[in-house]
This record gives C-alpha cells, sequence and structure tokens, in this order.
C-alpha cells in the first residue's frame, strides 16, 4: 500500500549566508488538504516553499515530500516564443491532434490521441476567465493574466500538492475572484502563501510563521481570526495576573524585611539593657540571620518566576496586540466639495486616451472606490487628479488640501531618514511634534532615523501615513493607490487602523475586498 501523500518536516533550520537564521526548527506536516501559509514580511515564507521544491539546500533537520508538487511563483517568467499550449506542456499531443484531423496520423499516434484535450483545456481556460486559445503568445497577456493561466496550467496537471506564491498579487477583481473559486474547488493538497483574506477564507487550516516557529490553526482565516483574538484576550489576562503577582511579591519582601527591622531593632535595645544573657543573644542573632538569609533566597527565587512569568506575558502581548492609533481631526465640513471630475479625458497619447469623458464627485468625508480590471485607467485617473498628468480635456478640480500615496510611495525621498522625511513635508512642526507623530505609527527612537530606502513595503506605507496623517494637521483628502499590494496580513490590517481613525474624504484604487469593507467605503466608482 503506497504511503499517504504528505510534506513532512522536522526541526527544519535555514539561515542566509552571513549567519542570519530566517527559520528555527520548525516542525509542520502537510497533508491533502488546503493550507494557508502566513506571517510577516520576512519571516521565512517564501524560504519554506523553496526548501520544499529543493532550490535551496536544508541546513538542518529533515524534510520528505511524498507526492508531486505544482508551484506558482509571484513572478511568472516567459519566453519571447513561448505559448499557452507550452506552458500547458501540450504542444506536441495538441500538434498530434492537428494531424489526426488532416489525417496523417499513423495507426498508433492514433491510439495515443487524447480526444478531450482540448475541450478539457478550454475548460480550465474559462474557468480562470480567459478566453483565450492554445496558440496564445504568453508576452501579449498582461502579467495578471499570465498569473491566472500559470495556476490554471497547474491545476491542469493534477499535482498531488499546489505550491502557491502570493497567486492573486496584481490581479483585477475578475482575476482574484477566478483564483478563489479554483482554490476553493481545489480538492488536493495546497499550500498558499497570500494575505488575501477572501483566498484564505477557502483554506482547510491556517499555518502563522513568527519569529517564535509556526503555528497550525484548524479552519479558515475567519476561524483563525477568532482563535487568535481568544489567545489575546488569555494573554491580557496573563499579564495582568503577572503584574498582580510580581506586586504581590514585592509587597511581601517588603513586609518581611519591616518586620526582620523590628524585630532587629527589638535585640538591640534588649542587649543595650542587659535583660538577657550574652549567651542567649547571640543564639537569637544567629538564628535570626539563618532565617534572614533562607528568606532572603526564597524572595529572590519568587522573584525572579515573578519576573519571568511577567516578562513572558508582556512578549505574547506585543506579538498579539493589533495596532491602533488616534489622529488629528481633518475638520472637514460634511457637505463641502472635496473633489470635481468634469468630463475627464487622460491619457499618454491624445489619440488614444485611457479615461474617456469621466465625471467625479466627493462631497465630505466620502469613502470611495475606483473599482475595474487591470488597464481600465484607474492609475491614470489618480495621477489627473494629483495634478501629475493633466487632463486632455475637461476639468479635474480638488478643492481642499490632499495628499496621494502611490504605489511607490514617491512621497517620500528614499536617502533622507523617515524623520527627516516627515520634518521635510511638515516644515511648521518641531522636532516634539515629529517624535510623537512617528511614534503613533511606531517609528519609535531609532526606528525613525532608518533610511526610506531600507524599509519593507508595509513599513514604507506606514511611513508615508504617518508624515502625512500624523501631523495636527492631516489633508482632508487622502488618495491611495493599490496599497495592500505586497504587504503582509499584519501591515495591512495597521494601515486599516490608520486609515479608520482618518475623518477625512478617502479616495483608493484596490482590489482587496476585504480592505475596502474594513476601511468603510462607501460607494465605489468602476472604470
Amino acid at each position: 500500500m503506497p504511503a499517504p501523500l504528505s510534506i513532512t518536516l522536522s526541526g527544519i533550520s535555514w539561515s542566509t549566508p552571513d549567519g542570519h537564521p530566517v527559520l528555527e526548527g520548525i516542525d509542520l506536516a502537510f497533508d491533502v488538504e488546503r493550507t494557508g501559509l502566513i506571517g510577516r514580511n520576512g519571516v521565512g515564507k517564501t524560504t519554506l516553499f523553496k526548501l520544499i521544491t529543493g532550490e535551496i539546500i536544508l541546513q538542518g533537520g529533515a524534510l520528505a515530500v511524498r507526492g508531486t508538487l505544482g508551484v506558482l511563483r509571484q513572478s511568472v517568467q516567459v519566453r519571447s516564443d513561448e505559448t499557452i499550449a507550452d506552458l500547458f506542456g501540450v504542444r506536441a499531443a495538441l500538434d498530434l491532434l492537428d494531424r489526426a484531423e488532416r489525417g496523417e496520423a499513423s495507426a498508433d499516434e492514433l491510439a495515443e490521441a487524447d480526444w478531450t484535450l482540448e475541450a478539457r483545456l478550454e475548460s480550465i481556460l474559462e474557468r480562470t476567465g480567459l478566453s483565450i486559445g492554445p496558440d496564445t503568445p504568453l508576452t501579449t497577456l498582461s502579467g495578471g493574466q499570465r498569473t491566472r493561466a500559470a495556476l490554471a496550467a497547474l491545476i491542469f496537471a493534477e499535482p498531488d500538492f499546489l505550491l502557491l506564491d502570493e497567486p492573486t498579487n496584481n490581479l483585477d477583481r475578475e482575476g482574484r475572484r477566478a483564483v478563489v473559486e479554483l482554490l476553493a474547488a481545489w480538492r488536493a493538497g495546497a499550500i498558499v502563501i497570500s494575505h488575501d483574506r477572501e483566498l484564505l477564507d477557502t483554506m482547510d487550516a491556517i499555518v502563522e510563521l513568527t519569529a517564535l516557529g509556526a503555528t497550525r490553526y484548524g479552519g479558515n482565516w475567519s476561524h483563525y481570526r477568532e482563535r487568535k483574538s481568544a489567545e489575546l484576550a488569555a494573554a491580557q489576562r496573563g499579564l495582568a495576573d503577572a503584574e498582580k503577582r510580581n506586586e504581590a511579591v514585592a509587597r511581601s519582601a517588603q513586609r518581611t524585611a519591616e518586620r526582620k527591622a523590628r524585630r532587629d531593632g527589638a535585640g538591640q535595645r534588649k542587649r543595650a539593657r542587659g535583660d538577657l544573657a550574652p549567651i542567649y543573644l547571640d543564639k537569637l542573632k544567629a538564628q535570626s540571620e539563618g532565617t534572614t538569609g533562607a528568606n532572603a533566597r526564597l524572595a529572590e527565587r519568587r522573584h525572579a518566576e515573578a519576573a519571568q512569568a511577567l516578562d513572558e506575558a508582556r512578549k505574547q502581548i506585543e506579538v498579539l496586540t493589533p495596532f491602533s492609533v488616534s489622529l488629528a481631526s481633518t475638520n472637514l465640513p460634511a457637505g463641502k466639495t472635496v473633489l470635481r471630475l468634469d468630463r475627464v479625458t487622460a491619457g499618454y497619447d491624445p489619440a488614444r486616451p485611457i479615461i474617456d469623458d469621466f465625471s467625479l464627485e466627493i462631497r465630505g468625508p466620502e469613502r470611495v472606490a475606483i473599482t475595474g480590471p487591470n488597464g481600465s485607467g484607474k492609475t491614470t485617473l489618480l495621477r489627473g487628479i494629483a495634478g501629475q498628468l493633466p487632463p486632455l480635456s475637461g476639468s479635474a478640480e480638488v478643492s481642499v488640501p490632499f495628499a496621494m500615496l502611490d504605489q511607490r510611495i514617491s512621497l517620500l525621498d528614499p536617502r533622507i531618514s523617515i524623520r527627516d522625511n516627515y520634518r521635510r513635508i511638515n516644515p511648521d512642526e518641531d522636532e516634539n511634534a515629529c517624535r510623537a507623530a512617528l511614534a503613533r505609527f511606531m517609528f519609535r527612537a531609532d526606528a525613525a532615523m532608518q533610511r526610506v530606502e531600507s524599509l519593507s513595503g508595509g513599513q514604507l506605507l506606514r511611513a508615508g501615513l504617518a508624515c502625512v496623517l500624523g501631523t495636527g494637521k492631516p489633508p482632508q483628502l487622502l488618495i491611495l493607490d493599490e496599497p495592500t499590494n505586497h504587504l503582509d496580513i499584519e501591515s495591512i490590517e495597521t494601515v486599516e487602523a490608520g486609515l479608520r481613525a482618518y475623518d477625512g474624504a478617502l479616495l483608493v484604487v484596490s482590489h482587496d475586498e476585504a480592505f475596502l469593507e474594513a476601511v468603510g467605503i462607501e460607494r465605489r466608482v468602476e472604470l
């Protein structure tokens, strides 16, 4: 009887060439179920994938893979002459069918022909929302279409395990929905690195990688969040108990010291009066010193135990406590016109505009999402609103102070620190206001002095938000272009918390439905 399909990791360790540990002592087992792999950027998720696929060499522990693997990476690389048929590995089989239809195939070849191939190929492509034929060159597809085609090819091959690294990154709403539906129907094994909470809700289990190791949670993303909330509540209770215990140990030690001082004082007074024989007083002194030593050792042990328990409780709270922030009000009146676009036509070539005759008005602290498929002109529209791309015709008027954070957060100068960027963007604020604003977005002390070019994607967006929202006078309109791309879930939730605290108008381009819901989008405009 064959061994059951599984991927087992025992005591896995891996470090970078300069000795920085990425994975340490990881124990995990994956069987035939769909598992979402989550964790902060840099915690080792992609490294774990590369160990499983053999792309990098295991440095410690043991790894056993029983079953075939189908791997989808974040970036789908293609050759200039590669077609859909090549991606699916069916070029020879399709050529055989062509020869058979022309009457040029031998009897042996006809016996090997797969007459259902074309229908199955068309079906899987349609399930990913692609109406293309097998001869379509991959170079003619957008990045999102290539990702969908690559996933379709993997599923078509029917491996025992799918390994998918951020499969919905850079996909439009249609592409995301197609991937979610494909994974929801997948009944073999799958390990999926993702920050897409809609996709993670189709999983059978969630594995969270942290600096402390790997933890498995049965159930989907929603169930994981419930468990994490319960863990946070338990950790907070544990912290409160540890603080009480620490205080009780300190009070007990103080009372013991006070009682000893009183006894010592009484003994000294008796010795001075001569009430007791010196030999008896010496005996009492020796007993007292012995008791004092024992009490000191007991108090020291109790204090160490209480301090350790308090330290562990605090570490749990630091790991589990979600980010929250309070911001100054924008004082934006409810009925004030924030933005007015009147029959805007925009693009880079007047002969082929990307946006045509588009109108939009935003009033008060309204929250609006611009949606639409890849290539429909969402980023072009935002650039026009921000004044970076003048309209070819029509008018675009922003009537309140605003800030725009594009996908690269180009508002920030990468060559200087977060602190220096804040002072540059907000020249009227002093050092104390700067430091307080950055601290609200978790850039405290030396963290505020990091050069922007050294920041991760999540840190970069958080720094951008700190510089524009942390000020005493936040802009009354904030424009965001795909803010959650390439961020881990913790970073996304940090951004969501900051935007929930913001009381100005919000205009955002995003395909992330969970994000749009979390920040309170009130209206959607489809391009």
